[in-house]
């Protein structure tokens, strides 16, 4: 494995020169030393086992991360900035304060996990299940939240930007409406407060 990262690094630097990294669908996850702050920038590691692994300080910029299996796996202030991670199972990782602006993490299993203090500016979480997930401090302004699963306990006090203010807001009153809950004045509040959301006119 040492052989095709040095190999990737040469292809990172000169595109002529190296191979890029292509560990799909392999199983790394004995690969403990070798894994820790390893530059795996726009590295394939579709379909990849890498359960338990130490990712701590690792480059994810830009890899193809989809369907892989991170369960357990430490990715503390990992780079996965624009990294793919569609379907990936990461469950009971710990992701404190990755970088994950951009990822695309559309219906990834992140139940459990820690993402204390992570950066998930502009991610996409469509269809994401969260369940469980440790999001305090964390940042999610302009990230999708569309049909993702959020658990409700202290744990999930995120940063977010307006529209998902108002998306939150959206269904809180629903379910006062429904539940006949909160004075009418409350409801009218909110009712102004959550106008131009994205999904106004389908809700």
């Amino acid at each position: 494995m040492k052989d095709k990262l040095e190999s990737h690094l040469m292809w990172l630097e000169n595109k002529s020169r190296g191979v890029r990294a292509d560990f799909s669908n392999q199983d790394l996850r004995d690969q403990v030393e070798v894994l820790k702050e390893a530059i795996l920038q726009d590295a394939n590691l579709s379909y990849t086992n890498l359960t338990g692994a130490n990712l701590q300080g690792a480059n994810l910029q830009g890899a193809n991360l989809e369907r892989a299996n991170l369960e357990d796996a430490n990715l503390t202030y990992a780079n996965l900035t624009y990294a793919n991670l569609v379907y990936a199972n990461l469950e009971g990782a710990n992701l404190k304060d990755a970088n994950l602006t951009y990822a695309n993490l559309t219906y990834a299993d992140i139940a459990g996990a820690s993402l204390m203090y992570a950066r998930l500016i502009d991610s996409n979480l469509q269809g994401a299940n969260l369940k469980g997930a440790n999001l305090a401090g964390a940042n999610l302004k302009g990230a999708n939240l569309d049909f993702a699963s959020l658990s409700l306990w202290c744990g999930t006090q995120f940063k977010a930007d307006n529209e998902i203010c108002k998306q939150l807001v959206a269904h809180t009153l629903r379910i006062m409406e429904l539940s006949d809950e909160g004075s009418l004045e409350l409801r009218k509040m909110m009712s102004d407060y959550k106008k131009g959301w994205h999904k106004e006119d389908e809700f």
